[in-house]
């Protein structure tokens, strides 16, 4: 029997992110008795939040966007180094760059246990850019490689990418385990704190092109075309580090038309949902974004995209609206449909918030997380 605890750590390319979607996680497994710690790219306040949390940091510099492959192999070496320092039990990596480098610096390093989180395809499985044209089917033959060695799981957020990814045979079935999404902390969200003269849409999104923000403004420039009645707001900040990231001369221009309203990041999502009526998400694809959690917790209708990850949170006609990907018009005719219809938005908020609670809660995820880190452990226990 192993005398001192099992050491986890996560791999995860920003601190941020971290806080936004792990470290419940971390946290959770920290109370179970594991020595968790974070390999990042730590900044000075997200930093302190994950110490705060009784989270160690491991700090490493890693250029999310950079192709540059003399800068990926000096991570390779720096993230090897690392892992053959610390020597981790399970080693949790969290989205694309983090699964295939630390993929490599595992076998490098001989950690046994990994558990690799697909988070969604991104820019990756979005971009028609040539580059990603180009880059797409080494991607795809290094996922094959790199994402499901032995003595490994792999998580997906929702069924859709779970099951392409069996059928492409980047992974074995029996290794696959799906975990829908971060979770959400439902007592902190409630129900709107009062009715607004104008409806409020939101939407809450890293300023990314892939999160279909091109599509919200236009969808509300049409509405305020056809004289509908409603306030259109943004709320979140740029992601320089990210291939999709909008241009602040295009988010200039936007703020000066005036047909949405740039709120900035903001921290306080429970009280920036009280104020909100709908909340809006035409992303392009998603792992299964918080977002849309957040607003069902918050009893709030979804308008959002038939794709991976959305629809799997957002059933149609229930407790919100689908429409296709990139279709600003469709997107219109949804938003106004809950515009106008008070007694709608009230009914699919109900649901949202029920679905929350049987399917989504942090407590519920945190559960599932801790099951794969024990089934690890089992498994190697036995065979040793």
């Amino acid at each position: 029997m192993k005398s001192n605890p099992y050491k986890l750590i996560f791999f995860v390319t920003a601190d941020w992110f971290f806080c936004s979607h792990f470290i419940d996680r971390a946290i959770s497994a920290r109370k179970a008795g594991y020595d968790v710690a974070v390999i990042t790219q730590a900044s000075g306040q997200f930093y302190s939040t994950i110490e705060a949390a009784g989270i160690r940091v491991i700090p490493l510099s890693i250029d999310r966007k950079s192709l540059n492959p003399f800068a990926t192999m000096v991570t390779l070496w720096r993230l090897t180094q690392i892992l053959q320092r610390e020597r981790p039990d399970i080693l949790h990596q969290v989205a694309l760059k983090p699964i295939l480098v630390g993929g490599l610096a595992a076998k490098l390093a001989n950690v046994r246990h990994i558990v690799n989180a697909v988070v969604g395809g991104g820019y990756v499985f979005t971009s028609s850019s040539a580059l990603m044209r180009v880059l797409r089917p080494i991607i795809r033959l290094s996922l094959k490689l790199l994402l499901n060695p032995q003595g490994s799981r792999v998580v997906f957020e929702n069924s859709d990418d779970m099951s392409a990814f069996v059928q492409e045979g980047w992974l074995r079935a029996e290794d696959a385990v799906l975990i829908r999404g971060a979770g959400v902390n439902e007592t902190l969200f409630h129900s709107k704190s009062s009715n607004n003269d104008l409806p409020l849409i939101a939407m809450p999104s890293r300023l990314l092109w892939d999160k279909g923000i091109g599509e919200f403004v236009q969808a509300a420039r049409m509405l305020r075309e056809c004289n509908v009645k409603a306030r259109f707001a943004i709320i979140g900040r740029p992601d320089p580090g990210n291939r999709a990231s909008i241009d602040p001369v295009v988010l200039n221009r936007w703020k000066e038309e005036g047909i949405v309203e740039l709120w900035g990041f903001r921290q306080d999502m429970p009280q920036v949902l009280r104020e909100a009526d709908i909340v809006c998400l035409p992303s392009y694809r998603e792992g299964l974004p918080k977002v849309l959690l957040e607003a069902m917790a918050a009893s709030l209708p979804c308008v959002t995209t038939d794709v991976p990850g959305c629809r799997e949170a957002v059933r149609d006609q229930e407790n919100g609206l689908l429409v296709p990907p990139r279709d600003p018009a469709a997107l219109a005719r949804a938003l106004h449909e809950l515009i106008r219809n008070p007694e709608m938005r009230e009914q699919m908020g109900r649901k949202g918030r029920a679905k929350v609670l049987t399917d989504f809660a942090s407590s519920i995820i945190c559960r599932k997380n801790l099951a794969v880190y024990e089934a690890l452990i089992s498994s190697s226990t036995k065979t040793n």
